[in-house]
């Protein structure tokens, strides 16, 4: 069996007297799109921000291909291939999508000379343009990120992060907060991206997640509660009771 793009063994998180994530096993193979749901506050996000060095976890240790990436920064961890977006949409509002796009792909370079033009640096401009081709921003280019609509937003997130040239993207909740065409829209590029990428998605939208997932974990008081192909967990009694809280035969068409 091919190694693991991601494996993460009794990882725990404690604020205080509060155990954020319990002892969390967790597995992502190779082109896998791995979906995590849970109530609020059941640690998926807290989850992340171990796993890509936001926070250092308490116990427990994160393999990303196999090497040990527990307790090391954000910075070297995306450096290594690791990418994720933000519950809270985060860019730089007062620059145009290019530009946001093109300082996390110059960010993988050394050097930035204060006197040379952005788009002399030929290379980073060639990987913007086709990251914005990627995700349908070319023609918003020049727009300013502050004046996107909250879909765009999303997507320029999205480009942001894959212009780090990732081997795992972590998406957190990239269709709150949307409408139903952003969403179409949004899914649509996540399918895509699937074909390429390995990707852990949090979500609380069941239409989304059960239409993209190969797999989905469901976490509960910062433990796994459930895992395994959605028909399956769309099945169990306990997820039902949980989380989800309808039958299995509305769950699977949710």
């Amino acid at each position: 069996m091919n190694e693991p793009v991601l494996q993460v063994q009794g990882l725990t998180k404690r604020f205080g007297g509060l155990v954020a994530v319990d002892n969390v096993d967790f597995t992502l193979q190779d082109g896998e799109l791995h979906a995590i749901i849970g109530p609020n506050g059941a640690g998926k996000t807290t989850f992340f921000n171990v796993v890509s060095g936001f926070l250092s976890a308490d116990s427990g240790s994160i393999l990303f291909h196999g090497a040990n990436v527990s307790g090391l920064t954000p910075h070297k961890i995306s450096r290594l291939g690791i990418a994720r977006t933000l519950q809270v949409k985060s860019v730089f509002d007062g620059l145009t999508v290019y530009d946001n796009v093109w300082i996390a792909a110059h960010s993988r370079q050394k050097f930035l000379h204060p006197l040379r033009s952005a788009r002399s640096y030929k290379e980073t401009a060639r990987e913007v343009e086709d990251v914005l081709d990627e995700v349908g921003l070319t023609a918003s280019s020049a727009e300013l990120a502050g004046n996107l609509s909250y879909g765009d937003v999303a997507l320029l997130e999205i480009a942001i992060a894959l212009a780090t040239k990732p081997k795992l993207l972590l998406l957190d909740e990239p269709v709150s907060g949307m409408s139903p065409s952003e969403t179409e829209r949004t899914v649509h590029k996540i399918r895509d991206l699937a074909k390429s990428l390995s990707i852990i998605l949090v979500e609380h939208d069941m239409e989304v997640v059960f239409s993209v997932a190969d797999t989905i974990t469901v976490m509960n008081q910062g433990a796994i509660l459930c895992q395994g192909p959605p028909d399956v967990v769309a099945a169990d009694a306990g997820v039902q009771e949980a989380y989800l809280g309808s039958p299995a035969d509305e769950v699977g068409h949710a």
